[in-house]
Order: C-alpha cells, then sequence, then structure tokens
C-alpha cells in the first residue's frame, strides 16, 4: 500500500469514526444565535468563541483573529477566524471557507422542532443552520482533526476560515479580508468554499451570474379614487416598469448552459404598501427586482437599458422614477482546468468514486469576491440544500463524506 493510500485509510478511519463528535459540535454551534444585525440579531462573536474554546480543548490551537469593527453589536468587532494546520509545504495552501452567521428561523409554526436545538433522526440533524453553513464548516474541521489526532502532517499546511456576515453582504467578513488583509491569500492557493452543492457532491460550481438587486421608486402624485385625471398613477406607472424589467430577459438573451436556467432572469419580486384604502390613486409606489444575469453581460450594460426604460415610464406617465442598487455583484469564472478544480475532482473520485463535473449557479457566494481579486476558489459540497427553509437538515453522513474528500486533497501527493 502506497503512502497516500495508507495515509488516507487513517484518516478515513478517524473521521468515520467520529460522527458523533460532528454531532456534538454542530449541536454547540447551533445553540448560538449567529445572526447579523441587520436581522435584529448581535452577530457572531458568542459563537466563535465557543468554536474557538472547542478547537482548542481538541488540539487545533494556532489561530489567528481578522475582526471587523462593528459598532452595532455588543463585542464591537464581527469576528474572522483562521485555524492553520501546518503541513510539509508551504508553496500553497489549502482553505476551507465556511461562515459563522446563519438567518433567522423564520415562521416556528413551520418548523417541526426547536430551531436553535439539534434534534438528531433517520441520520439527519434538524436546526437553523446545520446544513447552512455548519455542515461545511464541521467537515472541514473534521478533516484538519483528522491528520491532528492521526499525527499525520499535510502535504500542504491547511488553513480554516471562519467568516462573518456571509448573509448580509459579507462586508465585515470576506469583503473586509480581501480589502484590509489580502496578503493571506496565495495566488496558488486551493480555495473551497463549502456552501452550496448537491446530494451526490457531483457538481463544482465554478462561476456564478451576477447579481443585481434594485429598488424602483415611483413618483406620481396622489388624488381620489373617481378624479383619476387630476393624479399621476405612480402605481400603474411602476406596474408597467415592472414588465419592462421582466422583458430585458428577451433582450439579454444569449444562454450558458453552465447555469440552471441557462438564461439571464429579470424579476420583480418585492412591493411596498402604497395607500391605506381602496379609493386613494397611489402618487407613490416601490417595488423590487432581483436580477440574476449570465457573465458574458456587465451590469453597466444592464443599467444602461434599465435607465432607457425607466426614461420611457417617465415620459408616459409624467412621473419621477428612482432607482437605486441594493446589491450589484459582478463575478469571474475560475476556469475548468484550474489547479483547485483539477485537486478537487481528484479528491471526489479518488474518496468515493465520483466523476465529478463544472457548473455555475444564480445564487451569490463568497467565491465571487475572492475570483474578482485573482484567486480562482470552487464552491463544493454533499447537500439536499435546505439552506434557509423550515426544518433545515443536514445528513450526518454527508458531513463525515466531505470530510474525507478535504483529507484527501490535503493528503495527496
Amino acid at each position: 500500500m502506497s503512502q497516500v493510500s495508507q495515509e488516507f485509510s487513517a484518516l478515513k478511519s478517524y473521521i468515520e469514526s467520529h460522527t458523533k463528535e460532528m454531532v456534538e459540535l454542530e449541536t454547540i454551534l447551533t445553540g448560538i444565535q449567529a445572526i447579523a444585525p441587520e436581522s435584529g440579531g448581535d452577530g457572531e462573536s458568542k459563537k466563535c468563541a465557543a468554536l474557538e474554546e472547542w478547537l482548542k480543548k481538541n488540539g487545533i490551537t494556532r489561530l489567528e483573529h481578522f475582526d471587523a469593527p462593528d459598532s452595532r453589536v455588543s463585542s464591537g468587532v464581527r469576528p474572522n477566524l483562521i485555524a492553520t494546520i501546518p503541513g510539509n509545504k508551504d508553496d500553497y495552501n489549502i482553505w476551507v471557507c465556511a461562515h459563522l452567521d446563519v438567518v433567522p428561523a423564520g415562521e416556528l409554526s413551520l418548523w417541526n422542532t426547536d430551531p436553535w436545538t439539534v434534534v438528531e433522526k433517520d441520520g439527519r440533524i434538524y436546526g437553523r443552520g446545520v446544513e447552512d453553513n455548519q455542515q461545511g464548516l464541521v467537515s472541514g474541521v473534521f478533516a484538519a482533526l483528522a491528520f491532528v489526532k492521526q499525527h499525520i502532517l499535510p502535504e500542504h499546511t491547511i488553513k480554516l476560515l471562519f467568516m462573518a456576515d456571509e448573509e448580509c453582504g459579507s462586508e465585515y467578513g470576506m469583503h473586509y479580508l480581501v480589502k484590509n488583509h489580502i496578503d493571506l491569500f496565495g495566488k496558488n492557493d486551493l480555495i473551497l468554499i463549502p456552501d452550496g452543492g448537491d446530494p451526490e457532491g457531483a457538481t463544482i460550481e465554478i462561476a456564478e451570474k451576477n447579481i443585481f438587486w434594485v429598488k424602483f421608486h415611483t413618483m406620481g402624485k396622489q388624488s381620489h379614487g373617481s378624479r383619476p385625471d387630476l393624479g399621476r398613477n405612480a402605481m400603474l406607472a411602476g406596474c408597467e416598469l415592472a414588465l419592462k424589467i421582466n422583458s430585458l430577459e428577451k433582450f439579454f438573451d444569449k444562454k450558458d448552459n453552465l447555469f440552471d436556467p441557462p438564461y439571464s432572469t429579470f424579476q420583480p419580486t418585492m412591493k411596498l404598501n402604497n395607500v391605506s384604502t381602496v379609493n386613494i390613486i397611489p402618487g407613490d409606489d416601490v417595488f423590487f427586482a432581483d436580477c440574476r444575469i449570465n457573465p458574458c453581460y456587465s451590469l453597466d450594460e444592464v443599467r444602461a437599458e434599465m435607465k432607457k426604460l425607466i426614461s420611457e415610464v417617465e415620459q408616459k406617465y409624467d412621473v419621477k422614477i428612482e432607482m437605486t442598487e441594493i446589491q450589484a455583484e459582478q463575478s469571474k469564472a475560475t476556469p475548468v482546468d484550474a489547479p483547485v478544480v483539477k485537486s478537487l475532482a481528484a479528491a471526489i473520485k479518488g474518496a468515493h468514486g465520483i466523476d465529478a463535473r463544472c457548473i455555475g449557479i444564480g445564487g451569490g457566494t463568497v467565491g465571487a469576491c475572492l475570483r474578482n481579486k485573482g484567486f480562482d476558489c470552487v464552491v463544493w459540497s454533499t447537500m439536499d440544500e435546505l439552506c434557509h427553509q423550515p426544518n433545515e437538515y443536514a445528513v450526518i453522513k454527508n458531513i463525515a463524506i466531505d470530510a474525507e474528500t478535504i483529507a484527501y486533497m490535503a493528503s495527496e501527493l
């Protein structure tokens, strides 16, 4: 048996025999509500402190903080913690980047269990955050821990990054790190983000659609419902604009089969209340659109077309329309032949006999931020994609499977 297969066999054995401890760590993390202040929470500091204590207790002791100041939370900071497991070579590092924050539980009546208390049933654990993103977090931890506990030196240094603020835009997480600590990452590093995937673990995400969230505020003139001639109906103008925004799906019509759906989407979504009774012509109207645009188009192209549509509606209805960007993220793609793609695909094949394929996604991850700074990265996990849903769960065996894959990447010669 080769050195690699002997080492990996020992690592795999350790991981498979410690699923109980994985559930215990998930239980600790789920019990601490790491919610952003935008959603009424106090951030991730308490959760990060509990994780840090657990890591030290279990032998992962090389820990560094790169916290972002935030006066809105009681600790005054949003934590970004890096754990390092030194390897045999330092020509590049292997990163596993997971986020600490979770979204609120939502409507509690839709949950069958307490969302903040892990419940184990039929090979699954239920609770808010157990999959998004604690599954990937715990997989990374136990892949690294397997090396520590088995006294095996990784071929390359392993870096575990526990980030803040992913659910609300990453201003205090990955964006803060690349802005203030860009030297943490090397151009040759293999960066894995276990924050999306499929039930078989067969898809490697290498690209994301450009994300454009926009608020449209239409200002007309309010009048009585019986005298629309004395007003300027902001809702009517807003409705026409919403249809025009949706019609951009036919204008930006190039398809990219890396994505599902393969076309760009321009979808009106949220609408704010305008008037309080039926017999009022609204003079003010607000709606939002969620646009996911194939990377072949720039956001500047989209902005230009939206401004044309706004001008058309303004002239037709004699209204003024303000367009405000809520989120604008334009992302480069990781090449299909990038080292991190090849290494992960080889690990998936070597550890589990699965032939992986590359895909793009319409959702957003911190991968976009890294790619835009010139760092190739991939998003991958074995998961049922229950993020943000009531009765969120993680499949326990998937935590172990992903830990084995990460360990394979770090032990491969």
